[in-house]
């Protein structure tokens, strides 16, 4: 089982990552998901993410109280509107498309706005 968890800590990892730089690909959650891998993996990997000087202090609030700091709710809810205004933008999809990615970009929104800080 250390291996499952490793592999899914790594590919996790990996897709943070890629988060970082794509601004369509959520960071965090995957980060989340890396240090539950590593938890139950790599006590070295998973110390080195909570440790981390830019992704760690929002993994510990996590871990600790299931909070998500301000700037990361903001960072959140500003990538949600630009990405429903480019797929908009880009796709011109049917109205009811439009309003069901609306609907689920607005529901994850006040479930992360309803966490604490």
């Amino acid at each position: 089982m250390r291996l499952v968890y490793f592999t899914l800590g790594a590919a996790a990892l990996l897709l943070g990552l890629v988060g970082v730089f794509l601004p369509l690909l959520p960071t965090t959650p995957f980060l989340i998901l890396a240090v539950f891998g590593f938890s139950r993996s790599s006590p070295r990997l998973e110390s080195w993410l909570l440790s981390h000087r830019r992704f760690g202090p929002g993994l510990v609030a996590w871990r600790a109280r299931r909070a998500i700091p301000l700037v990361a709710k903001r960072a959140s809810a500003i990538g949600m509107a630009i990405g429903l205004l480019v797929f908009w933008w880009l796709r011109a999809p049917p109205p009811l498309a439009l309003a069901a990615v609306a609907l689920a970009m607005t529901l994850i929104s006040a479930w992360i706005w309803s966490r604490p800080e």
